[in-house]
């Protein structure tokens, strides 16, 4: 006798008991179900004669049961995903215990090319699992995967570099990109547009969330994925890096109740993760505090966040003026980047309420310049503005593998170092995945406003004005920063060169 059900959310239990090959099962259109502690063995409409073929053979006396499409479909694809992960988690802790723990996913590829017939099948279900787990192993921010013209290329960023780590296949290319776009809810069907969405993954029993970028090339598809991180993950002030001086500063800032903190910087400059690190040292339950983001990048449980997406008119200048009517205590805005949004984020710091947020220059003493060419008052800017942060993420060598570097007379003058004085360069080594710098530390330079910039402001002073009178007014500028880490053996000549700030 064979049941009828109709199961909405399937608890599928992947079943290895003797007499029961999985792979065998699939083959013919059998699933194995646990169902209140009982076995249920699912057939295929369509194929009830290589179901019942199989079963007759097994050594497994289960009750035989049909489901609706839909739900076979969820089961189908949800021991697909057992099966693999077993197979997967098994492989990770075999190669934990070894030196090199990195799979060797090219190889994998070629060995299971001839059974890749479809994005739900085990092998690209694999693949895509172990590319998570590595970019996690290896501290990668982002994940990229191209068509090229030959073949396809697996990138990590990783210290904000990229970082090559797989070529595959060209025809296999577009089977991994359909299934990232089945697991972030995507149109498998659709490769003339761009599409963007999320997916969540569970790594060493911690859940993550993936945000992801896909957009057609000449070649074919190219996906990003940018790992995010829960709010657990959000450093504080003393763990962004920066010196114990500057730090202080921080929290002198944000115990203002009103007015305007900009952090500035270029893109993967860390501006996201010090603004959170900011919201997260003044969050308490007696605070309302509000974020529009674009997107959110960090899950923080303890404060409201939202999505811009300007596809439905949520700009941020429209988010923010929405906040004003949530009696918000501390408002952060991802990006002031028109005039709207910068008249209107100026107007709730002038009118009882803390805005952080960020601009996009190069120096502290700039957002000045950028704030009076988007269209803000200087009267607003000098009243409201409390200070602004010029950041960057800097590399750090190696301890166990760096080396004596020399410094030629031409970057010491450029770069107003000592000639003769003793620097580091990075070399490589196993402990660093023979890169040669492990991690990254933060450099800034914060202007605080204060009563001689206001005249300044008022005078119609420039840039070069501004910074040269903070410079006497004893601003550790982001130069100062970078020498300093250079000197004291953090970092190399070539990331100092690489970061792009040099004294002027």
């Amino acid at each position: 006798m064979i049941n009828l059900l109709t199961i909405k959310d399937i608890d599928a239990v992947a079943m290895q008991e003797d007499g029961f090959d999985i792979a065998l099962a699939l083959r013919h259109h059998v699933l194995f179900m646990l169902l209140d502690e009982k076995v249920y063995a699912v057939l295929h409409p369509d194929h009830l004669d290589l179901g019942f073929d199989y079963l007759s053979k097994c050594e497994l006396d289960p009750e035989i049961t049909l489901l609706d499409e839909a739900s076979y479909e969820r089961l189908h694809h949800k021991i697909l995903e057992l099966k693999t992960e077993q197979s997967f988690d098994a492989s990770s802790e075999q190669e934990s215990e070894e030196d090199e723990e990195e799979l060797n996913l090219t190889e994998f590829l070629k060995n299971s090319s001839d059974i890749l017939t479809s994005e739900t099948s085990a092998p690209i279900i694999k693949f895509v699992n172990a590319l998570f787990y590595q970019a996690i192993k290896q501290g990668a921010s982002d994940i990229h995967i191209e068509s090229l013209e030959d073949v396809g290329e697996v990138r990590f960023r990783i210290d904000g570099v990229m970082r090559k780590h797989a070529t595959i296949d060209k025809n296999i290319t577009p089977l991994i990109i359909s299934r990232i776009k089945i697991i972030s809810n995507l149109d498998i069907s659709e490769k003339r547009i761009p599409q963007d969405g999320r997916t969540q993954i569970m790594i060493a029993k911690k859940s993550l969330d993936i945000r992801v970028s896909i957009l057609p090339s000449y070649h074919g598809e190219r996906v990003v994925m940018r790992i995010l991180m829960q709010s657990n993950a959000i450093p504080t002030l003393e763990e962004l890096g920066f010196n114990s001086e500057l730090t202080k500063q921080f929290r002198e800032l944000l115990q203002y109740s009103h007015g305007m903190i900009l952090v500035t910087g270029p893109t993967g400059s860390g501006k996201s993760t010090t603004m959170h690190s900011f919201l997260q040292t003044i969050a308490t339950s007696e605070k309302n505090i509000m974020t529009a983001e674009d997107p959110v990048e960090y899950n923080a449980e303890n404060i409201t966040q939202v999505q811009v997406n300007s596809k439905v008119g949520l700009t941020f200048a429209s988010a923010l003026r929405s906040m004003l009517r949530q009696d918000p205590d501390v408002i952060m805005v991802g990006e002031i980047r028109d005039h709207e949004t910068a008249e209107i984020a100026v107007q709730s710091a002038l009118t009882g309420h803390l805005l952080i947020s960020t601009l996009h220059t190069n120096t502290s003493t700039a957002a000045i310049t950028r704030l009076l060419d988007i269209g803000v008052d200087k009267f607003l800017i000098s009243t409201t503005l409390r200070g602004v942060l010029a950041q960057r993420l800097v590399r750090k060598l190696c301890s166990k593998c760096y080396e004596p570097d020399e410094i030629s007379s031409e970057y010491a003058a450029a770069y107003d170092l000592p000639v003769g004085a003793k620097i580091y360069k990075a070399n490589g080594c196993a402990s660093c995945n023979y890169r040669g710098y492990r991690g990254r530390i933060a450099v800034g330079e914060l202007f605080v406003m204060t009563d001689e910039i206001k005249l300044l402001i008022k005078d119609d002073a420039s840039d070069v004005e501004i910074r040269a009178k903070m410079k006497e007014l004893g601003m550790h500028t982001l130069e100062d920063g970078l020498k300093e880490l250079l000197l004291t053996h953090e970092t190399s000549l070539e990331e100092v060169i690489r970061v792009g700030v040099k004294q002027e």
